[in-house]
């Protein structure tokens, strides 16, 4: 029985959600998975519910259809995006291809026009995810038993999630990252960088398993079975995670060319190496700072920690690490507080790209269970800000590869 088409609703008008809804229930072979007021809602909801198929408004009060497409097509390439719009005009239509829909459909759609162009949409969708699905055996193949043996077609990307000042929740973002980041054809391993009190495990309540102690011996020796034995396999989120040691002097038992050695050999076997670290810029950070792809910037509305953001900012630039591989995020944002993230851009002179929102209960309750919220409080404004984090991330990556095949086909 051939799989059902998974269908996304997204407009601002209620009254032509429900009507599209009712219109998809009687069609056995569809399902709606989900429906969206705004196009930076669609965005996240796509991420959520992964559907094959965006029923796409164009004209939305905050991001309109034709960037919310662009945005999704990015970070999912298998989704599908079918584009509603009352105006015909043919410019329209050229910039939606051009953002990679799917189609164009003039509102209101006869019935039978839009459950033909939604079918078309999904069987491109299913055979896009089987070759997505694919290529993950292929990049599995490559890492099985001979190690880097084999050809690998991509290379993961390295995000390292980092705070100059201790206590901003470096942790938890790195943690609910890893987690919205990874999906079916993106997967994520999280290694815990902080080696002497890294805490990850116990955030996702797998402590006392094994650790990067376990595989640094055998960096020069490593196939995709060892790795896999020893990574801790979170099952509720899908994601692997890769312990810190579990006392603080066996920290001095992984070198930082080990460290480095475990990252290049991840790279082969995920998407995304989320790195979670320590304020202390350890040879070990140092080490991976050097080598990330993205680093993600943490600061909160305390003045030290804004002081401090402007002393790495300093830094990295020094390190070589441009402004366009840093991701500045702003954490417990609280708005009743002057400082705010337009301010704090300003004055660093390098915007601030996200802000989470000030949950204090949903976070702490979340660490205390052992059980991140990006798994049952998602929803909540904490969980949409790691949403529109891993969003940024995704962008900017897709941003920083264009830039470099651009400059590849220049030279």
């Amino acid at each position: 029985m051939a799989a059902k088409i998974r269908v996304l609703i997204v407009d601002d008008i209620a009254e032509t959600r429900e009507n599209v809804r009712k219109l998809l229930q009687f069609e056995s072979d569809i399902e709606v998975v989900g429906t969206a007021r705004t196009g930076r809602e669609g965005i996240q909801l796509s991420m959520e519910a992964n559907p094959d198929v965006v029923l796409m408004d164009i004209n939305m009060p905050d991001i309109d259809g034709i960037t919310a497409t662009e945005t999704i097509r990015a970070q999912s390439p298998h989704i599908q995006v079918v584009i509603l719009s009352v105006q015909s005009d043919q410019n329209y239509m050229r910039r939606a291809m051009l953002a990679g829909a799917r189609d164009f459909l003039t509102k209101p759609p006869m019935g039978d026009e839009l459950i033909s162009a939604i079918k078309r949409a999904g069987e491109m969708a299913h055979v896009e995810r089987e070759k997505g699905a694919k290529q993950q055996m292929s990049m599995a193949a490559a890492t099985g038993p001979g190690g880097f043996g084999g050809q690998q077609a991509t290379r993961g990307k390295i995000v390292l999630v980092y705070s100059p000042k201790g206590g901003t929740g470096c942790t938890t973002i790195a943690v609910n990252l890893a987690i919205a980041l990874n999906n079916e054809d993106t997967r994520s391993v999280l290694i815990d960088g902080n080696l002497q009190f890294g805490d990850i495990a116990i955030f996702v309540n797998e402590q006392g398993k094994n650790t990067i102690v376990d595989i640094a011996p055998r960096v020069d020796d490593l196939d995709g079975e060892i790795v896999d034995d020893i990574l801790i396999k979170h099952e509720a989120s899908g994601i692997r995670i890769l312990a810190a040691p579990q006392r603080p002097e066996m920290a001095e038992k992984v070198s930082p060319d080990q460290f480095v050695k475990v990252l290049q050999f991840m790279q082969k076997m995920y998407s995304y190496v989320v790195i979670d670290t320590s304020s202390i810029l350890t040879e070990v950070i140092l080490s991976a700072i050097d080598m990330s792809d993205v680093v993600v910037l943490i600061t909160t509305q305390e003045i030290p920690a804004i002081k401090n953001s402007r002393l790495i900012l300093d830094l990295l630039t020094t390190m070589g690490i441009g402004k366009e591989r840093i991701v500045f995020a702003m954490n417990r944002y609280d708005r009743r507080f002057a400082i705010t993230p337009e301010r704090v851009g300003e004055n660093l002179k390098h915007e601030i790209a996200v802000a989470i929102p000030l949950d204090e209960k949903t976070a702490i309750n979340a660490v205390n269970r052992g059980v991140p919220f990006m798994l049952d409080n998602k929803s909540q404004p904490i969980g949409k800000g790691i949403f529109s984090l891993a969003e940024a991330v995704r962008a900017r990556l897709i941003s920083l590869e264009n830039e470099s095949e651009t400059s590849a086909v220049r030279r």
